[in-house]
């Protein structure tokens, strides 16, 4: 058992805070003997003289400064334990489970984990990045709290948050982009097509594919906007991770003559809505705010 209390640690760290036992004595309701034979106890337990006469005044010795140092972690420690136990005493969740799908605007995605890092700063978050059927299996298991998907979950109510502009691109050296003329469906069969795996383990499907002769699929959007970026083929890309590229002409969209641009509503599900914790519900507002708030340019649209 240590023989020091985190309570003598706290009395050293205030005379030193505020600059002698009567002042500290004064800013924390105790009396300056009670301080001097805290510290003068402390110094007994460990062997260790943490404090020295300066004149009439009294500093830490070099000692004490490395030990006074750990001791301070400790007290946050301890401070942020008790802050934990509280929250949990009140109802609030250790943990929120969330499965955003890709296609989700990463800006308010971070946003909204900012916002809820401030609310909720010892709450730990589970955040599960899904493609198509991926949230929506992970919602059946149990396994996530909320669930962010552009489809809709059997027996469960979504609530509208966003719609998401998706575009067809490709490097500005594609093939595809010197044809000269407006391109059909059959132009892009003939060349390959970038797609992102549905991360359901069971039940997957594919959305977006146009039955190119040739198919690379991976299993996150960033990789295929990297091999886009190579010029490795096409894909359909949400407009909200494409912003710099196409500022700045790594990547351009594909010239079609009809169904160059597509969109898709997503929505907020609960696992059970009824049943959510404080951390849970502070966490689905948290996204609906930062989807408002976001720069009238950016390419997706909130869902009033």
């Amino acid at each position: 058992m240590p023989r020091v209390t985190l309570a003598q640690w706290q009395m050293l760290a205030a005379v030193v805070d505020h600059g002698g036992f009567t002042r500290a004595a004064e800013a924390i309701h105790k009396s300056p003997s009670t301080l001097n034979h805290a510290v003068h106890k402390l110094e007994e337990q460990l062997g260790v003289s943490v404090m020295e006469p300066v004149g009439r005044q009294v500093r830490l010795t070099e000692a004490g400064e490395m030990l006074l140092r750990r001791a301070r972690q400790l007290l946050e420690n301890a401070a942020s334990l008790e802050e934990v136990a509280s929250r949990l005493a009140e109802g609030v969740e250790a943990e929120v489970a969330l499965a955003v799908d890709q296609i989700f605007p990463p800006d308010a995605l971070a946003q909204a984990l900012e916002a809820f890092s401030t609310a909720y700063p010892h709450v730990r978050v589970q955040l599960h990045e899904t493609v198509l059927n991926g949230g929506i299996e992970m919602l059946y298991d149990g396994s996530a709290d909320l669930v962010i998907s552009g489809l809709s979950a059997q027996g469960f109510l979504g609530e509208p948050l966003v719609r998401v502009h998706f575009v067809v691109v490709a490097h500005p050296d594609h093939p595809l982009q010197h044809l000269g003329r407006l391109l059909d469906m059959h132009d892009l069969e003939q060349h390959r097509q970038l797609v992102v795996r549905d991360s359901a383990l069971r039940q997957s499907m594919d959305a977006g594919w146009l039955k190119a002769e040739q198919r690379w699929t991976v299993g996150h959007l960033q990789t295929s906007i990297d091999m886009l970026e190579r010029g490795l083929g096409f894909a359909w890309i949400p407009e909200t991770r494409l912003r710099q590229a196409l500022l700045e002409g790594r990547l351009a969209r594909l010239p079609l003559a009809v169904g160059g641009s597509r969109e898709y509503p997503v929505q907020l599900i609960h696992r059970d809505r009824d049943r959510a914790g404080p951390a849970t519900r502070a966490m689905a507002e948290a996204l609906k705010a930062a989807v408002a708030v976001c720069p009238p340019e950016t390419p997706f649209e909130a869902i009033e």
